[in-house]
């Protein structure tokens, strides 16, 4: 995947007019690469796609037009794709009461040290964009890569016979979610 450049992005005037007929097609791309791990916690895998169309929606709800808002809302997005040989995930941890929100973020300190990717018997552990920690709570939207080293046909050879997942064992939420084949078959073209 190569990084989003500025000729890549629609002024947001161009991007409204396509914007209606785009959108069912990225919502599904979207929905196609995420995976609920736990009730409250659930995973979207970016790609560079994912990651075009949210920029595209910043620009345009935020009405930016500034070249260089615009090539900081394009490095921050970029800043989010998977590089070789790895996933790179959005992980929303979602509470819809924000008084219950807020102490379950203060709760889930620590999760950066309680999120897996299993596959057969390897335990790769999420890693965390350290920016998005502070010492009394986690935020609600995380960045995290998962750095698989293996190609793209054994990837989805696992995801076959039923050996890949996503774990969450922090002692205030656990959860357990095997990858299906049509997921892990979207996924494995992130590795190349």
């Amino acid at each position: 995947m190569k990084p989003i450049e500025p000729r890549d992005i629609l002024a947001y005037p161009d991007y409204q007019r396509i914007r209606e007929r785009l959108r069912p097609l990225f919502i599904g791309e979207r929905n196609r690469r995420r995976v609920t791990v736990a009730e409250h916690l659930t995973l979207t895998f970016e790609n560079d796609r994912t990651l075009w169309y949210q920029i595209e929606e910043m620009l345009l709800t935020e009405r930016i037009t500034e070249p260089a808002a615009i090539q900081h809302e394009i490095d921050t997005y970029n800043e989010l794709m998977p590089g070789g040989g790895e996933l790179s995930a959005t992980l929303m941890i979602e509470y819809e009461d924000a008084a219950e929100r807020s102490a379950k973020l203060r709760e889930l300190l620590g999760i950066d040290r309680h999120l897996w990717m299993i596959i057969d018997t390897r335990r790769i552990p999420a890693r965390f964009d350290i920016r998005q920690m502070s010492d009394d709570r986690v935020s609600a939207v995380q960045f995290v890569r998962f750095p698989i080293g293996m190609t793209q046909e054994r990837f989805v050879e696992c995801a076959r016979h039923n050996r890949i997942a996503i774990e969450v064992d922090h002692p205030k939420i656990t959860g357990h979610h095997a990858v299906d084949i049509a997921t892990a078959e979207y996924l494995a073209a992130d590795l190349s």
